[in-house]
């Protein structure tokens, strides 16, 4: 199983190694907002994969806490961006 792990480690290194450049990258602001969203999501999907691979269940309130600041966050600069942009 830890070969499983490995690969599924450098994946999501690989996917939010490409996804920061998308967050540098831009070019718009709803680009930079979904980049965030989704290095959340990156985020969450390691410390789950890093808690199956044996580091025990003591991280499950982190990637709650980490899933909800990730999706205010995300809602909140859409909405801010929205209104920037004349969108009600």
């Amino acid at each position: 199983m830890n070969v499983v792990h490995l690969v599924t480690m450098a994946l999501l290194s690989a996917a939010a190694l490409m996804t920061s450049l998308r967050l540098v990258r831009g070019p718009t602001e709803f680009d930079r907002i979904l980049a965030v969203d989704v290095l959340s999501v990156l985020l969450v999907s390691a410390i789950a994969v890093f808690m199956a691979a044996g580091g025990g269940p003591a991280y499950a309130t982190l990637t709650v806490v980490i899933a909800l600041l990730g999706f205010v966050g995300s809602v909140t600069a859409a909405r801010l961006a929205g209104k920037r942009h004349g969108a009600s």
